[in-house]
C-alpha cells in the first residue's frame, strides 16, 4: 500500500493508503462518517481532493481498493478491462482527466470509445473532484441505448417504470395503478412490481397478469416482477412468461452475499431468460437496483467509501449489458445520505459514474420520511437529472409508495419533465400512445372517457 500526503498551508496531511485518500476527498455523507472514514475537517478533505487531482490514473490499476484476491468483484473489474481503450487516457492524471471530459472536443462519441477502458474507481475519482454542474454537463453528453420490446435511452427521450406495487399483491389494485400510470403516459421502462411476497407462486401469479395485460393491448413494453433472482430463475423452469430478470447488486463480493447472489448466478439467471427470447427488439433482459450505503449496512465495505463502493455495483452490471440500472439513491435512510442536498448530490454522482461506464442509468428520485428531506429537494433532483440526460425515472401512484413506505416520484412527474424539456417516450410507447388516443401530436396527454377500452384492464 501507497501513503499519500500533501501539504495545504502550514498543515502536511497524510492519508495512509488510496482507500483513505478517497474517502477523505469525498463530499460529506453521513454514511461515511457511520463508517468512520470521512474527513474530520473541510481542510482535509481539501487537501485529499488536490492530492487525488494529482493521482495518475493508471494508478488505480496497481493498487485495488477491494483486494483482488478475496473479491470477485474487484477480479471481474481488473480482468475486463479494456487496456487498448484506456491507452488515450494512460497519461492523463485525475485532475487532468476531469479537464479532458470537460472538453468540447469530448463528446459522446469519444465517451463511448473510452468506456470499456475506465473501471469504476477512476469514475468515482474523477468525481469527487467536480461541482454538480460538471456531473451534469459530462453525464449529458452520455447517451447509453437499449431494447427490449422497445428503445430506451434516445436523444429527446424519458422513459418512465410504472411501479404499481401493492401491500397485499392484489390484482384490482395493482391493476388501477397501472391504468392511472398509463394513462399518464408511463410505463416505456417496464411495467415493474416489487411483490409484498417473494416466492414462486406469487411471483408467476403477477408475471402472467402483466403478461396478459400487455399481450392483450399489444403495449410494447416490458414486465418485470422484482423478486429474488432465484425465485425467478424457477418461475423461469416452470414457464412463466418472465421478461426481464431483476436483482439488487452491490459493490463487493461480501455485499453480494448477503444479497444471496454471485456473479454465476447473475449469469445463469441472464442466460435463462435470453434462451426466452421474449424480446421484439432487442435482447438486453437484465434490470439492476443499486444504492450508496449498501454495502455498509451489509458490514461489507471494507474501509472504501460508499460513493465508491456504488460506482464498483456498476462495474457488476455492465458485465450483463443491462435493459435498466437505476440507484434507488435515498432509499435506504438517512443514516447514510442525511439530507436534500446529500441525497441530491449523490444522485448526480452516481447517474454520472453509471453513463461514464457506459450503463443505461435510471435514478430513484427518493426519500425515507425519517430523512431531512422533503418533495421540493426531489423535484430538484429529477430537474437536474433530467438536464443530465437520464434514461429513465420512477412513476409511482401519488409518489407513495404504499408497500416500500417511501417516497418517489409520481406519474405526473413524468409530465412536468417531458413538458419543460420537449421529452417524449419511447418511440414504439409513443406511438402506441397515440395510437389509443392517449397522446395527441404535440406530446400532450388526452384525456380518456369511460368508454376507453384500457377500463376493462381493472374492472376485467
Amino acid at each position: 500500500m501507497t501513503a499519500y500526503h500533501f501539504t495545504l498551508g502550514v498543515e502536511r496531511f497524510q492519508f495512509r493508503d488510496l482507500a483513505d485518500l478517497m474517502a477523505r476527498a469525498s463530499p460529506e455523507r453521513s454514511g461515511d462518517h457511520l463508517a468512520g472514514i470521512a474527513a474530520t475537517s473541510d481542510e482535509q478533505r481539501v487537501a485529499a481532493q488536490m492530492a487525488l487531482a494529482e493521482l495518475p490514473l493508471k494508478g488505480f490499476l496497481e493498487e485495488a481498493l477491494v483486494p483482488y484476491e478475496q473479491d470477485e468483484v474487484t477480479r471481474l473489474i481488473i480482468d475486463r478491462h479494456d487496456r487498448e481503450a484506456f491507452s488515450a487516457l494512460s497519461g492523463f492524471t485525475v485532475g487532468e482527466f476531469r479537464d479532458w471530459l470537460l472538453r468540447y472536443e469530448t463528446d459522446g462519441e469519444v465517451l463511448r470509445q473510452v468506456a470499456p477502458g475506465l473501471i469504476p474507481e477512476m469514475v468515482a475519482a474523477v468525481s469527487k473532484l467536480m461541482r454538480n454542474q460538471d456531473l451534469i454537463l459530462v453525464a449529458s453528453k452520455c447517451r447509453v441505448v437499449t431494447r427490449f420490446r422497445n428503445t430506451i435511452g434516445l436523444p429527446g427521450r424519458l422513459s418512465i417504470r410504472l411501479q404499481p406495487n401493492h401491500p397485499t399483491d392484489d390484482p384490482k389494485g395493482i391493476g388501477a395503478a397501472i391504468l392511472d400510470g398509463l394513462m399518464y403516459g408511463c410505463g416505456d421502462a417496464v411495467i415493474g412490481i416489487n411483490p409484498a411476497t417473494d416466492n414462486v407462486e406469487m411471483t408467476r401469479r403477477l408475471l402472467h397478469i402483466l403478461d396478459d395485460l400487455i399481450q392483450r393491448y399489444a403495449i410494447p413494453t416490458q414486465s418485470c416482477v422484482l423478486a429474488h433472482v432465484t425465485t425467478q430463475l424457477e418461475a423461469i423452469r416452470s414457464g412463466a412468461p418472465v421478461d426481464l430478470v431483476f436483482q439488487s447488486i452491490a459493490g463487493t463480493q461480501k455485499a453480494n452475499d448477503s444479497f444471496g447472489v454471485s456473479l454465476d448466478l447473475l449469469r445463469e439467471a441472464c442466460d435463462a431468460a435470453r434462451s426466452l427470447r421474449r424480446g421484439s427488439v432487442g435482447d438486453n433482459v437484465m434490470y439492476f437496483e443499486t444504492g450508496q450505503g449498501s454495502c455498509l449496512s451489509a458490514d461489507a465495505h471494507h474501509g472504501v467509501d460508499q460513493q465508491t463502493l456504488e460506482a464498483r455495483a456498476y462495474g457488476v452490471a455492465r458485465e450483463f449489458e443491462p435493459l435498466l440500472i437505476n440507484s434507488v439513491v435515498g432509499f435506504i435512510g438517512p443514516e447514510y445520505l442525511f439530507d436534500g442536498k446529500q441525497i441530491i448530490r449523490a444522485g448526480l454522482e452516481d447517474h454520472f459514474c453509471g453513463k461514464l461506464l457506459g450503463l443505461p442509468m435510471g435514478v430513484d428520485v427518493c426519500y425515507t420520511n425519517h430523512s431531512e428531506a422533503d418533495q421540493d429537494d426531489m423535484d430538484n433532483l429529477l430537474t437536474l437529472l433530467g438536464v443530465a440526460g437520464c434514461n429513465y425515472f420512477m412513476g409511482v401512484p401519488g409518489a407513495d409508495d404504499i408497500m416500500l413506505n417511501y417516497q418517489s416520484t409520481s406519474f405526473h412527474d413524468s409530465q412536468y419533465l417531458r413538458q419543460v424539456l420537449g421529452l417524449k417516450p419511447a418511440p414504439e410507447f409513443e406511438g402506441w400512445l397515440m395510437k389509443m388516443h392517449m397522446l395527441d401530436g404535440a406530446n400532450r396527454l388526452v384525456a380518456a372517457d369511460a368508454r376507453h377500452p384500457l377500463l376493462d384492464a381493472v374492472s376485467g
